[in-house]
């Protein structure tokens, strides 16, 4: 009697090196709102390193703001405020780390940056250099929007806001403004918003993070647009009071972003 070998395929070489990319899950509109309030709850069980990290952001941002204004580039300072939220993703690591020791029980530590960089860095750094060139793509647009509306001499310190923002042009250059900025803004946020969490937590490369980031805005456009919102508004509200707010609205958003992160990838153990 002959015996009949039943055939394998072998996956090809390309099948084995293509990475898989992580499942999306889709969220409701009720979830953003639950990522904060986790948030908040890491920010209150870790309240030292939390506190510690808002501390660096608003120092930073004092010492940033005080160059400026001695170098009489003051005028830079609202498209970096602005641009602030293009890097906020990668900024936030320590606090992506902190949520992470909390969730796995370990003990919390401030050497949460490196170890949280060190879990992945080729590709958190190439991470930030793309986080890095899209604001660099904003402060030009920014200057090249300023010059086109305000060719004369650059206002000066005493009547710069009246200048810019009360003038004949000041509408339509803010529009032009937020325009511009937003069409950036909506493109980082899209590739960013869980993607620096997810390398953190899995070993996988940058750029099929920044697809499942795409891919969960995309699914849940939703609750990520409400959650841009959100994120936009905590950290407005952290930079209108003069940087101080930032001590608690930069770690809670960092929280929150590593539970919207959790939220929106399927576990590994999770069965699709």
């Amino acid at each position: 009697m002959q015996e009949v070998k039943g055939t394998t395929e072998t996956p090809s070489a390309e099948e084995i090196s293509q990475p898989v990319r992580p499942r999306v899950k889709e969220v409701t509109l009720d979830e953003p709102w639950q990522w904060l309030a986790a948030g908040w709850s890491d920010l209150l069980q870790a309240p030292r390193f939390s506190i510690s990290y808002g501390f660096f952001f608003v120092l930073a941002s004092y010492i940033l703001t005080l160059g400026l204004v001695n170098g009489a580039f003051f005028f830079l300072i609202p498209p970096l405020a602005a641009g602030f939220f293009l890097v906020a993703p990668l900024l936030g690591i320590g606090l992506y780390g902190v949520s992470r020791s909390i969730e796995l029980g370990k003990k919390v530590e401030f050497c949460q940056v490196q170890q949280a960089w060190q879990s992945n860095p080729v590709h958190i750094s190439a991470m930030g250099l793309v986080l890095l060139m899209m604001l660099l793509v904003w402060m030009l647009m920014a200057n090249l929007v300023f010059a086109l509306f305000f060719d004369k001499p650059i206002p000066t310190w005493d009547n710069f806001i009246p200048v810019v923002f009360l003038s004949g042009d000041s509408p339509l250059f803010l529009f032009a403004g937020i325009f511009t900025g937003g069409v950036i803004a909506l493109f980082t946020f899209a590739i960013s918003v869980i993607t620096v969490p997810l390398l953190i937590d899995r070993n996988i490369d940058v750029m099929t993070a920044m697809q499942t980031s795409l891919s969960a805005t995309r699914l849940n456009w939703r609750p990520m647009l409400l959650w841009a919102a959100l994120i936009a508004m905590f950290v407005g509200i952290g930079i209108i009071t003069f940087y101080v707010g930032l001590l608690v609205t930069m770690p809670l958003v960092g929280h929150a972003t590593w539970h919207a992160y959790r939220e929106t990838v399927q576990d590994v153990t999770d069965t699709p």
